[in-house]
């Protein structure tokens, strides 16, 4: 089948015989089946059987399998910027490509299987990419030495170039890859001092910008193949509805419609373009079956969350005695109520996914996969075919911020489910549109927070009381600890401190969302705390730093952005300022928001300083763009987003009309502070949306007198 696409990012990065050094997670050999069917749909060269991260072709250029898919935040760079480092090669000579599924080979080593998320990329690759990067080296040495006839100690590599000083002998890597493949990898290549490293902690340039500046870049949507049907999918407007039955009799007098047929999700509508999958689908008739829907409205369900708390819930935390604190002589105790809406992810690009069996019954899928093996093991299953004749074809994705992490993989599953009912004898092309995503998406689930906090005569925070209600994003019946993390491992200093959970079920289908539960448990915590500190008087900075003596990384990053933003100076009139600090993903962020009443008595963000540790940053540019998206990205959700589910449950938002991002004019300044650590790496992809929500907050308040109780901001102030 000739896949046809606009242009491929790394076309000819994998062309020609070479070396391939395998690694694996244990640094031992181990032939990796058709590596190279994982590579993007048009690379040229040779298919052969290889195993794992670094390939060396006979011109020199360097070639990393990177185990985690792109989509904006950097792996493709970080992972290649580790080998690099540790292979002594210069920049200009590497190159990037997706590595294939195989949730063995290439697995997570945070999760056990293939996939990204959770922040992880770079911090469980740090050791695995450096090792991969140093055996290619130490090979290449054994190679130059055995064929020059001196000893490898006496050999230097440098910016690509492997030298013999006494001989006067020197050549580039590629000369070398084919004699380099005979010899044998070391056990245990040595690592460089972190002194030494000459590339990693430097800002480099995103491998994938140019080709996404320019057009040239490859995702799912522009994968093209010779026949291909188009399947999109009625799915229904209440969460947990079936298809009772459905008339597809006007859908087929579309011209261009295939073929119409009932999947577990919906019915399927076959067309040979666009257009007319999307005018069939909409010229049918489909009667849902509402007996097991979720038909609860957003506020009915907000009520049924409420009543939970006169319930004991699953405890995640208590220490001290909390009852005492609050009811001890002397003490001031404040109560507060937070409600947080459901969220979808609304990446820019929505899913999709090209399926095409071959002539030998094998199954190639091009998709933006951020679980491969999982997907590949779904497409397995669903259209009854040998997992070994199933291939992933990774491709570029447009975002996800956790939308593409679906453990069972249930958005491939309809994919191949849709393709199963086609038949399998045309590929198809498997479109959600905005609308289906927005409407019909998994999403970041309603959680609704009552916190109690006391405080002595003294001003001194006594106790506090947190129960936490929401749907488990894991399904779990026992605590979910995504639910309560950032509240039930709270950084402060208070003696008496209880957090219980409510796990409450729904037809909703909700999943991980950036940042997953510091996504509301960072706001709830940090705009509790300011308000406790500002009843007892206390500066919000110097407030938290006193509570914070336990805890050096988070008040070095209070401190750092204090710093930046000159706390405690004068700030413009009709303006104010919002601290907040939180630890999510084994990283440290605080930030503080200055904030105006816009023209329409919205908050108006006008800068955002931010301090960052996540240990050695192998790439301070990425870094600095993690945190400014993640302020970005934040900040619109607090301000304008939330999925409400109407009278009978139904789906009211459908687009960025009503489910809007933060445009261009509303992006604040944003000036980022990266604390220099020699801790081992972690992520920055979610750990700068916690803060942003409570800093805009704490300064709303501050600035209106108007604490934030509801979220959005924006209905919450106008509704």
């Amino acid at each position: 089948m000739n896949i046809q696409t606009i242009q491929t990012t790394r076309r000819g990065f994998l062309a020609g015989a070479g070396l391939v050094i395998g690694v694996s997670l244990a640094m031992r050999g181990r032939a990796a089946a058709s590596l190279l069917q994982g590579a993007p749909a048009g690379a040229t060269g040779p298919v052969q059987d290889l195993n794992a991260f670094v390939r060396i072709a006979p011109d020199g250029l360097v070639t990393v399998l990177s185990k985690h898919i792109e989509f904006g935040q950097g792996p493709y760079t970080g992972l290649t910027t580790l080998v690099a480092e540790e292979l002594d090669a210069d920049w200009s000579q590497m190159r990037v490509a997706a590595a294939p599924a195989d949730d063995e080979l290439y697995a997570n080593l945070a999760f056990g299987i293939q996939g990204t998320g959770g922040s992880t990329a770079i911090a469980n690759s740090y050791e695995q990419m450096r090792k991969a990067g140093a055996t290619a080296r130490a090979m290449l040495v054994a190679a130059a030495a055995e064929e020059w006839g001196v000893s490898a100690e006496e050999i230097t590599v440098a910016k690509g170039r492997i030298r013999h000083a006494a001989s006067g002998k020197e050549s580039g890597f590629g000369e070398l890859a084919e004699k380099a493949a005979t010899m044998e990898a070391p056990a245990e290549p040595k690592l460089k001092d972190p002194k030494d490293f000459v590339l990693i902690g430097t800002d480099r340039p995103k491998l994938d910008t140019p080709e996404k500046t320019n057009g040239q870049a490859v995702f799912t949507l522009d994968v093209l193949a010779d026949d291909m049907l188009i399947a999109m999918v009625a799915r229904p407007a209440h969460f947990g509805a079936t298809v009772k039955s459905f008339d597809d009799t006007d859908a087929r007098k579309v011209p261009g419609v295939v073929d119409v047929k009932q999947i577990t999700g919906g019915v399927a509508v076959f067309a040979e373009n666009t257009f007319a999958a999307l005018k069939g689908r909409e010229a049918l008739s489909v009667e849902w079956d509402l007996s097991k829907a979720e038909t609860r409205s957003s506020e009915e369900i907000y009520d049924a969350y409420r009543a939970l708390f006169s319930e004991t819930g699953l405890e995640a935390t208590n220490t001290g005695d909390v009852g005492g604190a609050m009811n001890a002589d002397g003490t001031t105790v404040l109560e507060r109520e937070i409600v947080f809406p459901y969220l979808a992810h609304a990446p820019m690009e929505p899913l999709d996914a090209v399926l095409i069996q071959a002539e030998d019954g094998s199954i190639d899928c091009y998709n933006g996969s951020q679980f491969p093996g999982q997907d590949k093991a779904a497409i397995a299953e669903v259209c009854g075919v040998d997992p070994a004749k199933v291939r992933v074809n990774t491709q570029l994705a447009g975002g996800s911020f956790g939308r593409r992490a679906q453990f069972g993989s249930p958005y491939m599953r309809e994919a191949a489910e849709a393709f199963k009912a086609s038949g399998m004898t045309r590929p198809i092309k498997h479109i959600w549109t905005r609308e289906d995503d927005i409407r019909g998406g998994f999403y970041r689930p309603i959680f609704v927070h009552k916190l109690k906090g006391a405080m002595d005569a003294d001003g001194n925070i006594v106790g506090w009381d947190q129960q936490i209600a929401g749907q488990s994003v894991m399904q779990k019946t026992e605590l979910d600890e995504t639910s309560v993390e950032g509240a039930a491992d709270l950084p402060y200093a208070i003696p008496n401190l209880r957090v219980f959970s409510h796990q409450p079920q729904s037809p909703v289908t909700v999943l991980w969302w950036r940042s997953v539960g510091h996504s509301h448990t960072g706001f709830a915590v940090e705009t509790f705390i300011d308000e406790l500190l500002e009843k007892a008087g206390k500066d919000p900075v110097e407030g938290r730093l006193a509570l914070l003596a336990d805890y050096p990384r988070h008040a070095g990053a209070l401190r750092k952005v204090a710093e930046l933003a000159d706390w405690g100076s004068a700030v413009t009139e009709g303006r104010q300022r919002g601290v907040a600090v939180h630890k999510s993903f084994n990283t440290y962020v605080a930030e503080i928001a200055e904030v105006s009443i816009g023209n329409n008595g919205e908050p108006r963000v006008h800068k955002v300083w931010c301090a960052v540790d996540c240990g050695v940053a192998v790439n301070p540019n990425i870094i600095r763009a993690q945190m400014e998206g993640g302020i970005g990205y934040g900040l619109g959700a607090v301000l304008f987003d939330e999925i409400t589910l109407g009278e009978g449950g139904a789906i009211v938002q459908s687009n960025f009309h009503d489910y809007r991002s933060l445009r261009i004019n509303e992006m604040p300044e944003v000036e980022v502070a990266i604390i220099e650590s020699s801790e081992a790496p972690t992520g920055v992809g979610e750990p700068g949306t916690p803060p942003i929500g409570p800093a805009v907050a704490n300064a709303w308040r501050r600035l209106t007198g108007q604490p934030v109780r509801q979220l959005p901001i924006v209905k919450a102030q106008t509704s």
